[in-house]
């Protein structure tokens, strides 16, 4: 009989503390939804990445779930302190493991928080240069005009110089035309031929003029601003315009010439 009271006891007291437990857990996961919720909304009214979000609404789930457990364990009689001491020296063996996937994170981060690039624009950094195509909590994504992804680590990024052309790029065009030339008449051609192009954006406006005096040819700089998705392309057609308008207009493209001089000894 004594045995059985003690049984019973037990069964009564762990019973007890299982369901609290449960119960515990149940309002800790209902927390950790509304946390969650409450977290993203507030964050949508933020400008930032979808990621970004994404992983600090992780975080506040998180952190409620954890506390959550941490109460259960004390709830059961476990020393929850010489746990956490036990999980921080583990997490120093973790993290010196992690440490390039930390860095990464950190950096991910604080791009994507103090925004030196955006999605869209175009970048040259570390040899590499491209379109922004993603900024995630890990790497950076650019795109190559030749369509191909180079992928960079953000850690790498963090602390070296950047250059960011924004949504635009200028085009650097170079057109010979022969010394004789009305120069007036050729800078006119080259700004309507620049101008009618719907790809090329009039401001700021385009630049023509002169870039230097060949050997052959005086060298027209024409310097229009496009967008980034634009660039090629409108290279293309704008070469194309300006060689045909030359040709209507007979503005002549010389092209190289040499006067060989032969002398016969008499």
């Amino acid at each position: 009989m004594f045995d059985a009271n003690i049984s019973m006891d037990l069964v009564i007291q762990y019973g007890l503390q299982a369901v609290s437990g449960l119960l515990i857990l149940g309002v800790g996961a209902f927390l950790a939804r509304t946390a969650g919720q409450y977290t993203h909304r507030t964050l949508a009214k933020v400008e930032m990445e979808p990621p970004v979000r994404l992983l600090l609404v992780r975080a506040v789930k998180g952190l409620v779930l954890v506390l959550t457990l941490l109460i259960v364990l004390q709830q059961f009689g476990i020393q929850i302190f010489p746990l956490i001491a036990g999980l921080g020296v583990a997490g120093v063996g973790i993290g010196l493991a992690l440490q390039g996937v930390f860095l990464n994170l950190f950096a991910g981060l604080s791009i994507i928080f103090t925004k030196p690039y955006r999605v869209g624009e175009f970048i040259e950094i570390l040899g590499e240069h491209g379109e922004v195509q993603t900024i995630d909590i890990f790497t950076t994504k650019l795109k190559h005009i030749d369509q191909s992804i180079v992928v960079i680590p953000n850690r790498k990024i963090i602390g070296e110089i950047l250059h960011n052309y924004g949504k635009i790029r200028q085009l650097n065009l170079s057109v010979g035309i022969a010394y004789g030339t009305n120069l007036e008449q050729a800078f006119g051609t080259a700004e309507r031929i620049v101008k009618k192009n719907p790809r090329v954006v009039q401001d700021p406006a385009p630049i023509v003029g002169i870039n230097q005096l060949g050997d052959s040819s005086i060298n027209l700089s024409i310097k229009p601003w496009v967008a980034v998705s634009d660039f090629v392309p409108a290279q293309a057609e704008l070469y194309q315009a300006l060689v045909e308008a030359f040709r209507t207009e007979h503005i002549q493209i010389p092209f190289p010439q040499r006067e060989i001089r032969m002398l016969h000894a008499g």
